[in-house]
């Protein structure tokens, strides 16, 4: 399985960088988009740059409905795509994806998206938020890929074992202070909003890796 950054506030190989985040999941011949950044000019342009076309997208799985995750939405819609959105979404917005998307489900509890793929169902209080969980080749456990990780990493990784041993964590951690919780992952990708990014990548230099636009990553 094959993920590719296309939004992020860190960026390379001539693409744009944003406050933001958008993951291509390449999983066999499906494609399901994480998110959409802030900004579909610079998702469209990044895509371009990748040399990823909208039609190709299957599915849209969307984290939660802050502006810097959905507002390149426009951009990725078409009429084959399905959508996947946590049940707490507004009106408005699910109102706005079903006018063009092909189908829209909306995500409560844990399930299954396609083979290799899952959803934590949506988690958390204030903010609701869902998150993706991939099977690693041959076995080795599964990869958390979180949006900005509202609900707590803690509670996102817990939820996420009823799919099988966490492997690594893939994302935006926000605030998440209690970094030794980490040690047992063997693979860690803080992104976009995770405040201490850069303690992290020092903490576990042969463990974390750099996240930014234009990075890819297999698992």
């Amino acid at each position: 399985m094959k993920l590719r950054i296309i939004y992020d506030n860190e960026a390379k190989g001539g693409l744009e960088s944003d406050w933001g985040f958008s993951c291509l999941v390449e999983a066999e011949d499906r494609k399901i988009l994480f998110d959409t950044g802030a900004s579909g000019e610079i998702l469209s342009h990044n895509m371009r740059r990748l040399g990823i076309r909208r039609e190709d997208i299957e599915i849209i799985a969307l984290s939660h409905e802050h502006w810097d995750h959905i507002g390149g939405l426009e951009a990725v819609l078409h009429q084959n795509v399905a959508v996947y959105i946590p049940s707490s979404f507004t009106r408005g917005t699910k109102k706005r994806i079903e006018e063009k998307a092909a189908a829209v489900f909306e995500v409560s509890g844990p399930a299954d998206i396609v083979p290799g793929v899952h959803t934590t169902g949506e988690l958390g209080m204030m903010t609701k938020e869902q998150s993706l969980v991939l099977e690693t080749k041959g076995g080795g456990g599964v990869v958390v890929l979180t949006g900005c990780a509202h609900p707590g990493l803690e509670t996102i990784l817990e939820a996420a074992k009823v799919f099988g041993e966490l492997y690594g964590v893939i994302g935006g951690f926000h605030g998440f202070d209690k970094l030794k919780r980490l040690g047992g992952l063997k693979m860690i990708v803080p992104c976009h909003c995770t405040v201490r990014k850069e303690e992290i990548m020092r903490m576990y230099p042969e463990k974390a890796v750099w996240c930014g636009a234009g990075e890819i990553i297999e698992i």
